[in-house]
């Protein structure tokens, strides 16, 4: 359902593995990180609702919003 899949990981693990190294590096930088999980209905209706395309922009501002 992404509009931007050529920007997103090939598979899970991937994206897990870069999840894992990017919270790691936000945490040693004084950051709190929250993980999150997006209930991928809730995120295509808000994206309809606001006129916005699934990317990473939309995915970043829903998972503020909550």
């Amino acid at each position: 359902m992404a509009d931007d899949r050529e920007n997103l990981h090939d598979t899970w693990e991937e994206w897990y593995e870069a999840f894992l190294k990017l919270k790691r590096e936000l945490t040693l930088q004084g950051y709190l990180v929250n993980d999150c999980i997006v209930d991928l209905h809730e995120l295509k209706k808000y994206c309809t609702d606001k006129g916005l395309k699934v990317n990473g922009e939309a995915r970043s501002q829903f998972v503020q919003k909550g």
